[in-house]
């Protein structure tokens, strides 16, 4: 099962609390564990690695805290992703870190990097400020685009869902 990690899926959802936030408005590491119930050294490593990576910065101090360093359309979940968990990499063949010594010979190769590209491609074209806006239904997904046919790879396109927990239906 593809799947983000726990840490990564913390640090977007700490992530949309900065980014319903005010521009520049500090938030301490104490201050999302009271709203979130999260682990303190959880929440403390997520925010001192996104600062690392250039996506919060910080202030130290008594009434220190973090705040975005960019506005939250201008970030993507891409961006806090890698920021968290390194590149987008669904198999170590296409991850550019560690790579395979057997991906000129590999008939597979081609196919996990294209598959890798369509979701990197997704993660990115989602900002912050889009998994921020809680009150409005998301949009229908058209996933097979990335896969060049318009199709999920069974011929239908995915339903998203909706604010309510109801399911978007495609159109046939």
């Amino acid at each position: 099962m593809l799947r983000i990690s726990r840490q990564t899926d913390y640090g977007v959802f700490l992530m949309t609390i900065f980014g319903r936030e005010e521009v520049g408005k500090l938030i301490s590491a104490r201050d999302l564990v009271a709203r979130t119930q999260l682990p303190l050294p959880m929440v403390s490593k997520i925010l001192k690695g996104l600062a690392r990576n250039g996506i919060l910065e910080s202030q130290r101090g008594v009434h220190g805290g973090y705040y975005l360093s960019r506005p939250a359309d201008q970030l993507s979940v891409s961006e806090i992703i890698e920021a968290i968990d390194g590149p987008i990499a669904i198999t170590e063949c296409v991850d550019e870190e560690t790579g395979c010594r057997f991906k000129s010979v590999c008939p597979m190769h081609s196919n996990w990097s294209r598959i890798n590209m369509a979701i990197a491609s997704a993660l990115s074209d989602v900002t912050l400020a889009q998994m921020c806006d809680w009150d409005r239904p998301m949009p229908r997904l058209n996933l097979g685009k990335a896969f060049g046919n318009g199709s999920i790879g069974n011929g239908r396109t995915a339903a998203a869902p909706l604010s309510d927990g109801s399911q978007q239906e495609p159109n046939s």
